[in-house]
């Protein structure tokens, strides 16, 4: 199949967007397409690395599970966000786990194929790390959230950071695929009290709730609420 057909879908990406043409092509010459059912692995935690992905539809789960089975969820990866280039700078296993949300068709750069490319170019270099310094960024600032933001703002802040896929997406969506207990696991809360939260914010008609979806009607009053 012709990779240049989701060029568009990439292209409404900040960071596929800003890269030159030429390394555009040249990712999109040595994709190759993946499809995974509902909750099927793609990789898992100590797996050798495996290349650069893209979202293009769907989404997939960032995390890691205990010996205990509790499940610590990281981030929610959708369109057109891309990961899983940690590996490809140090060539270390996989530092977590990430499964499908659902249906969902990934765009894959093969470990072997983004390691040649960088040899011939290695100009390229600075774009990967452009791509993982914008997760080094989001991190330090979800760790700094945790510690000092209280509850009801850090859910705020990152309803807002979902919305535009972590910074990917301009303008932001305003209806998120997310169900309340991935959201309450990605804030360190329980499901209770993010119940609780959305509700108070629905009440207020910021957000307004369906089953594993979270609209957002007001993001200005959703801003205000963010700040701390």
């Amino acid at each position: 199949m012709d990779m240049q057909v989701w060029r568009s879908r990439l292209m409404s990406g900040q960071w596929f967007s800003h890269l030159p043409a030429s390394l555009q092509d040249s990712l999109l010459s040595a994709a190759r397409l993946r499809s995974l059912s509902p909750g099927q692995r793609l990789f898992q935690r100590g797996d050798p690395p495996c290349g650069l992905y893209a979202v293009l539809e769907g989404a997939v789960r960032i995390g890691a599970v205990n010996e205990q089975g509790k499940e610590a969820l990281l981030s929610l990866v959708e369109q057109p966000h891309w990961f899983g280039e940690i590996c490809l700078f140090d060539g270390q296993a996989r530092t977590h786990d990430a499964f499908s949300l659902g249906e969902c068709t990934l765009l894959h750069i093969p470990q072997t194929a983004l390691l040649a490319l960088l040899d011939e170019q290695p100009v390229y270099w600075r774009q990967l790390a452009l791509l993982m310094s914008q997760k080094l960024r989001l991190t330090f600032i979800n760790l700094e959230q945790l510690s000092l933001m209280p509850a009801p703002a850090r859910l705020a802040h990152r309803l807002l950071m979902i919305a535009d896929s972590y910074g990917e997406l301009d303008p932001p969506r305003r209806v998120l695929q997310l169900p309340q207990d991935q959201l309450a696991s990605m804030l360190s809360l329980s499901r209770q009290t993010t119940n609780q939260l959305l509700k108070d914010l629905q009440g207020q008609g910021i957000v307004n709730l369906k089953y594993g979806e979270i609209e957002i009607l007001d993001a200005g009053r959703l801003r205000a609420l963010a700040i701390f």
